[in-house]
């Protein structure tokens, strides 16, 4: 049963495992399905994913109402995402914008390209912890698989992330750790640290806690 963050009337959020598919593949259960065999009197509708690899948080909407708004604000940007993501090399840059447009590989993979057909934006910011590099990164786009490719480019893989050449590890260590937005004129924010991992035990967590507050982190304004 999937861990369910928080729930009222328009929408859920739940805590998406990693290794746990969307849609749902011929080895398993993926999130839609498993939400509706545990809660077979509930009708449930996506409003955004997240890759196989990546845990994290993710939003389902209740009814076709809010599942049409959802649609509408992620559309403008106006659900604001961060994910952490562990690496085991070090990047070009500690700290900076990722911008380019987007187009298909081979593989299933994506690349990024110097223009801004399908563009894609991801800031981030990096530190050093235990020989890796933790990264705490803003997608300003929503496009497939942007993280990804985004960390590859800077010469630091996701750990785990062996489509887009990571090192092999017990799971992709790319987590969805806060939403936020405004629902019918209040503020909702959602925060979730990673908590399933070998590298993923509570000296990460602390140090997560510790150095990626986000009132002190300097985002760069604008795409």
């Amino acid at each position: 049963m999937l861990d369910v963050v928080y729930r009222c009337d328009d929408f859920w959020v739940v805590n998406k495992p990693a290794g746990m598919s969307f849609h749902g593949e011929s080895e398993g259960l993926g999130v839609m399905q498993t939400l509706k065999h545990d809660y077979p009197d509930q009708v449930f509708y996506p409003v955004h994913r997240l890759d196989k690899i990546t845990s994290g948080l993710l939003l389902v909407a209740l009814n076709h109402k809010s599942a049409v708004l959802f649609g509408e604000m992620f559309e403008k940007h106006q659900v604001e995402k961060r994910y952490v993501a562990l690496s085991d090399r070090k990047p070009k840059k500690k700290q900076g914008t990722v911008r380019g447009g987007m187009v298909p590989s081979r593989r299933g993979q994506w690349r990024l390209t110097k223009d801004n057909e399908n563009l894609a934006v991801t800031q981030f910011f990096s530190a050093a912890f235990e020989g890796k590099r933790v990264f705490f990164l803003r997608p300003l786009t929503g496009k497939t698989h942007q993280i990804r490719v985004a960390l590859k480019s800077v010469g630091s893989p996701i750990l785990g992330d062996e489509r887009y050449a990571g090192a092999a590890a017990d799971r992709g260590y790319l987590h969805a750790c806060s939403l936020a937005f405004t629902w019918h004129g209040e503020v909702q924010i959602f925060n979730h640290s990673p908590d399933v991992g070998e590298c993923f035990g509570l000296a990460f967590r602390e140090f997560f806690e510790m150095n990626f507050q986000e009132a002190s982190l300097k985002w760069p304004t604008g795409q």
